[in-house]
């Protein structure tokens, strides 16, 4: 693997960690207290696709082919 592919590699799962990190917390102290905003845009709609994103990230690291050296 080259450098460039690390370093990809290493991008994508900067990403991925940042889409758990956006899908993480709102939990409730009170069990009988419902709380909405596990149910905000965030949540729902943006950690998934920074989450995907971070996967075609790494598969595009993984699939591309390193420069031929002349």
């Amino acid at each position: 693997m080259t450098a460039g592919g690390l370093k990809l590699m290493i991008a994508g799962l900067l990403v991925m960690a940042a889409g758990f990190v956006l899908l993480a917390g709102g939990g409730s102290d009170d069990p009988q207290v419902f709380n909405y905003s596990m149910f905000n845009f965030r949540r729902l709609v943006a950690a998934p696709i920074v989450i995907v994103a971070g996967i075609v990230v790494e598969v595009v690291a993984i699939m591309r082919r390193p420069k031929k050296e002349e």
